[in-house]
């Protein structure tokens, strides 16, 4: 595989995959100015949008999406060619039909990714044909930030230091004209048909594809990056951009999303911070990608996996009946709406994780089957910060307590009495605690704890002690966390 274009071909092939978009493409661009017919390719792999790990949401934003691409590419002389299978056989195949000299793509990091694409590579080489890998995915690409040992970044603030001064590629804009087969610009042979859109499965579902993206991106820096610096930890997620599915399917680029953002000033250093965490977690999993055949089986640090089982609690977590207001709200807004904000994430698998002493991975799992914005890299780095398993972790006596959390970022409990509407009249001094309550008192709202409501499956404070206990044993010992 090749990184760099060179010279002027007949025919390429531009494989879509995580980069459904015209704009600031490299890929793109390089094939319109390198050769004189294009053909605009997506493989429908079916192990992605239909395996165990795959949320409803996912699918249906990213058939949206293909829509709204093949629009954008028939506007401009071209279309999507789409079609199902596994990729090491569908794109040779495509490249023979259309006697493709190269294929040209943006390169992506997950193992899932580098395995395909490695298979891909020999098949075209086998026939003479070039694969040549873009980027776009990033902001840097991994190899260029390295410490100055010549060693990955496994601490979040000097990589941020570092990206910061990392130079960025040049923007691309969207191409005018792009010269494709007649056949091309007919749907009945251009193969959407696999792409078939249905209902959507969840509601308040942000609507798939690029032209949507570009006017999310825009109403965010107009009218919600002056307010995210003071409301981005609400549990609402209110005050945050919402742009997660967007970055995750490459409707929007994160240089475009960073380059924006730059020009709302000092305000948005909080916000292009979060943006580096994304670029943070991408280059972890791009360097760990060797170490297991599913990166999430092997955490990066090892000696914290816990070994606990309780099927019940679990369940409990899942289904957001733990008794815990806040654990609860998020939990059955993951379920509703295949999203929730990132502070609420971190609430819920800290209780997960800490509380409970639940193995991360059964958290990790969850999320992918839910999320819209399910991105292995940040699923993954998410979830190992806040179990202290991952590169740069969540200190190991940093326990998030479920209670303090709702009242500082959802103090009038608005939030929960949306998910958890058995509370809903409950007062704000008692709806994160609701066992605080005199019997009269909650009867006199509706509650009955254990019957209406379910008591807490674990005590707060008990638990954060017992999780304190199982990681000091660990500092102290190099044992696995366990539970007996």
């Amino acid at each position: 595989m090749s990184s760099t274009p060179s010279g002027r071909w007949d025919t390429v092939i531009v494989w879509f995959r995580r980069d459904l978009r015209i704009t600031d493409h490299p890929a793109l661009s390089a094939a319109v100015s390198g050769a004189r017919v294009v053909i605009p390719l997506f493989v429908l792999d079916e192990r992605l949008v239909s395996g165990a790990s795959s949320a409803p949401a996912r699918p249906w934003f990213l058939r949206g999406s293909l829509r709204v691409l093949d629009e954008a590419l028939r506007t401009r002389g071209s279309g999507l060619l789409v079609r199902s299978g596994p990729a090491e056989t569908i794109v040779p195949d495509v490249a023979r039909v259309f006697g493709a000299a190269a294929v040209l793509a943006t390169r992506d990091v997950t193992p899932f990714s580098h395995r395909r694409d490695q298979r891909v590579a020999r098949a075209l080489e086998r026939e003479g044909r070039r694969f040549l890998l873009q980027p776009g995915l990033l902001l840097a690409e991994p190899e260029d930030m390295l410490t100055s040992t010549g060693r990955p970044y496994s601490v979040f603030s000097p990589f941020w230091r570092a990206l910061q001064q990392s130079p960025r590629r040049p923007m691309t804009g969207s191409p005018v004209r792009i010269d494709s087969p007649v056949s091309l610009t007919e749907p009945s042979t251009a193969g959407l048909a696999a792409t078939v859109v249905s209902a959507p499965p969840c509601a308040d579902l942000p609507e798939p594809g690029e032209i949507a993206a570009q006017e999310r991106l825009r109403r965010w820096f107009d009218d919600g990056l002056p307010g995210y610096g003071d409301g981005r930890n609400g549990l609402d997620g209110a005050a945050t951009s919402h742009l997660g599915p967007d970055l995750h399917l490459g409707l929007l680029s994160p240089l475009q999303v960073e380059t924006a953002a730059l020009e709302g000033g000092a305000q948005a250093t909080a916000f292009v911070r979060q943006i580096a965490w994304r670029e943070f977690y991408h280059h972890l999993l791009f360097h760990r990608r060797a170490r297991a055949d599913r990166v999430s089986d092997s955490p990066f640090r090892a000696i914290f996996r816990s070994e606990a089982d309780d099927p019940e609690a679990v369940a409990a977590w899942r289904e957001g009946r733990t008794g815990i207001p806040v654990v609860d709200a998020g939990m059955r807004q993951l379920a509703a709406s295949a999203w929730l904000s990132n502070r609420a994430r971190l609430v819920v698998a800290s209780f997960l994780t800490r509380h409970l002493l639940m193995d991360y991975r059964i958290g990790e799992r969850h999320f992918m089957r839910h999320l819209i914005d399910g991105d292995v890299a940040n699923n993954l780095g998410g979830w190992e910060w806040t179990a202290g398993v991952g590169a740069d972790p969540q200190p190991w006596f940093r326990i998030f307590n479920p209670v303090l959390q709702g009242q500082r970022f959802d103090p009038q409990g608005e939030w929960v009495r949306r998910w958890v509407p058995e509370l809903a009249g409950v007062p704000a001094r008692y709806i994160h605690a609701p066992w605080e309550m005199l019997e009269a008192e909650a009867a006199a709202v509706g509650v009955r704890l254990g019957q209406s409501y379910p008591r807490p499956i674990v005590d707060l404070r008990a638990g954060r002690e017992r999780a304190l206990a199982a990681f000091r044993s660990v500092t102290a010992g190099g044992v696995a966390v366990g539970v007996d």
